[in-house]
């Protein structure tokens, strides 16, 4: 029996070549309206949810952003509890300035969707924090200038 780390990775059925490419990021969400006019606001192009339990925008550079209601996902995964003592995920958002952070983060606090206010942080960024309608964490940053 051979372990599992020492198997060649990049190998797919029958040892023919396989490679993996990062596609999406799936959340799940108990109000998909709320879920996706967030991100609207946060500037994602996002289709309207037709009435469907699933929604799905393509993000600049290819990989995609998909929403499943919480009933949807029941119906193929019933035993599916969601993460409790934090946020599940993290998305993370540049902007184009330090002044953009901050904006950005004044605008959605203002809409109860704070979650950590603006701090130039120790790796050169401005960095804040915001909190999704299903508690996710959205990080928004950008490189601080240089120290002269």
């Amino acid at each position: 029996m051979s372990d599992p780390y020492k198997t060649r990775p990049g190998t797919g059925a029958y040892g023919a070549p396989m490679t993996l490419r990062f596609d999406a990021v799936g959340l799940v969400t108990a109000d998909l309206s709320a879920s996706l006019a967030f991100y609207r606001r946060l500037g994602l192009d996002v289709p309207g949810d037709a009435g469907g339990p699933h929604v799905e925008a393509a993000l600049p550079g290819g990989p995609r952003l998909l929403w499943d209601t919480a009933e949807s996902v029941r119906s193929f995964d019933p035993d599916r509890t969601p993460p409790s003592g934090g946020h599940a995920i993290t998305l993370a958002f540049a902007c184009d300035s330090p002044e953009d952070v901050d904006a950005v983060y004044a605008a959605f606090a203002a809409t109860g969707h704070g979650g950590r206010a603006p701090w130039d942080a120790a790796w050169g960024q401005r960095y804040a924090i915001l909190t999704d309608p299903d508690g996710n964490a959205v990080d928004l940053f950008a490189p601080l200038p240089a120290a002269d």
